[in-house]
């Protein structure tokens, strides 16, 4: 996967979640729909443009003279399998932070799933003594922790999942490069998703950030995309890591 290609899904992904956050909340301050959606909507497109146009000038300027129309094909829009499962459970990040956190509360299920995640993850250590040093009360911090376990238990489920099919996304990386060059070679792209991915899994999965951020960042827009989407985004870059580091290898 070029590294083009997978910063336009991140980006992709990162304005339609915090969007979808930000529209939650604008309904829930009691804002009228219709303005509020076309505000945001308004907001994320351009936010979002930005962003592809970036990385648009990268992989024009990666692939030399050939057209963009050329190289631009509709069946690169299409998620693969482990596209359409990360999809999913994007969806089902949100649908935790928005609706399920606060229905299921501190039932049996919910403690059993945080203490296990708080067993599992470093970082949720580190993330409830950052929110208790931020003053936030014990039903919040637990709710925030709650919401990021589900996000870390559902990345945890997507490296183990994508992990069974890492040959066939290795040959299909294969292919991939042979139709379109790169700027980079294949052992230095492995390189590169994998000093990314150590220092992303050093900062949120040990939690190693946490002390250092502002108290805001956990709240709002910034809060649910740290929390929830962000660990979907680390086992994403994960599994591109160790894909594009066999693809880089001899044929098996």
């Amino acid at each position: 996967m070029g590294v083009a290609r997978l910063l336009a899904k991140g980006w992709v992904v990162f304005c339609l979640f915090a969007a979808a956050h930000g529209i939650y909340l604008a309904l829930g301050r009691g804002e009228p729909p219709l303005p509020a959606v076309q505000a945001i909507v308004i907001c994320v497109l351009l936010f979002g443009a930005m962003g592809l146009l970036f990385v648009g000038g990268f992989g024009a300027a990666a692939s030399g003279n050939t057209p963009l129309l050329a190289r631009v094909k509709w069946r690169q829009f299409l998620p693969s399998f482990d596209g359409a499962v990360f999809l999913g459970f994007v969806v089902a990040v949100f649908a935790a932070q928005a609706f399920f956190v606060s229905e299921i509360g501190a039932s049996g299920p919910a403690q059993a799933l945080h203490k296990a995640m708080y067993f599992v993850v470093p970082g949720q250590s580190a993330l409830v003594s950052r929110l208790a040093a931020c003053g936030m009360d014990q039903p919040r911090i637990y709710s925030v922790a709650l919401s990021s376990a589900v996000a870390w238990l559902l990345a945890i489920v997507f490296v183990a999942s994508a992990a069974s099919r890492i040959g066939l996304t290795a040959g299909l990386i294969r292919l991939s490069r042979v139709r379109q060059s790169s700027s980079f070679g294949p052992t230095l792209l492995a390189a590169l998703y994998g000093i990314v991915a150590i220092v992303t899994f050093q900062l949120l999965y040990v939690g190693s950030a946490y002390p250092f951020l502002a108290c805001g960042s956990f709240n709002g827009i910034a809060g649910a995309v740290l929390t929830g989407l962000a660990p979907l985004m680390l086992a994403f870059l994960i599994v591109a890591a160790l894909a594009t580091l066999k693809a880089s290898g001899p044929e098996s």
